[in-house]
């Protein structure tokens, strides 16, 4: 009887020897990162592939071999922007109170902060990319959802009185300004709003004008209190 052909013996692949498949892994995050601080630096219309593979200093068919267009470059920093915004906003059921309105609105700033170059060219970003213009469709949806959670935790907390009519006007306020603070301090100062230098005093003046948009709701002593962390934040 014949003997069945067997597959010949291979040796099982060391560690060291499958260390090499981790590389691609590497290479795109590390294209991620320099792409993200290119587009914030000089916004996503003016950065092409090829300044980003000149900077990484890979040859712009490596640069193509892991994200063939610059619109995969652009989705994959969306997709996690999109990621850590859900994520933070389900804090919102957590506010009871302005400090802790504060925060929340201090770190949603920090976020867009982060990933500027989407709001800093946002209409030219939509127009351009069918992915963005559904989904960011969610994210100001997202927004309102968690700002009216935000307001009724202030509600419930005694901090401030509103409306239910009002709920919704007033939280739809909160996310334009939230949405285009960035575009406006551009525009205040376009060589200089948004450098790393200028983030600071940027995102405390965004949360202070949307927290603003409260003031005639606070109650008197949360009214104060919000005039008092600013305080506290602002250089002498």
């Amino acid at each position: 009887m014949a003997t069945p052909n067997k597959a010949p013996y291979r040796e099982p692949r060391s560690p060291a020897s499958r260390e090499p498949r981790k590389a691609p892994r590497r290479t795109a995050e590390r294209i991620l990162e320099v792409t993200l601080a290119l587009f914030n630096r000089f916004g996503e219309p003016n950065v092409s592939t090829t300044l980003i593979s000149a900077e990484l200093g890979i040859s712009p068919g490596n640069l193509y071999y892991h994200y063939p267009a610059k619109n995969e470059l652009i989705n994959s920093l969306f997709d996690r922007y999109e990621k850590a915004l859900d994520e933070l906003l389900r804090a919102a059921d957590g506010v009871a109170n302005v400090e802790d309105a504060w925060l929340f609105f201090h770190m949603l700033f920090e976020l867009i902060w982060q990933y500027r170059f989407l709001y800093r060219d946002l209409n030219d970003l939509l127009s351009k990319n069918r992915r963005l213009e559904t989904h960011f469709q969610f994210v100001l949806k997202n927004k309102s959802k968690a700002v009216q959670q935000v307001l009724d935790g202030l509600g419930r907390g005694n901090a401030m009185r509103i409306e239910h009519r009002d709920v919704e006007t007033v939280a739809t306020a909160m996310v334009v300004v939230l949405t285009y603070w960035l575009s406006f301090e551009y525009v205040r100062d376009p060589r200089r709003a948004l450098e790393p230098e200028s983030a600071g005093a940027a995102l405390l003046r965004g949360a202070f004008h949307v927290l603003s948009l409260l003031s005639p709701y606070l109650e008197p002593g949360q009214r104060e209190h919000l005039h008092t962390l600013v305080g506290s934040y602002t250089p002498s």
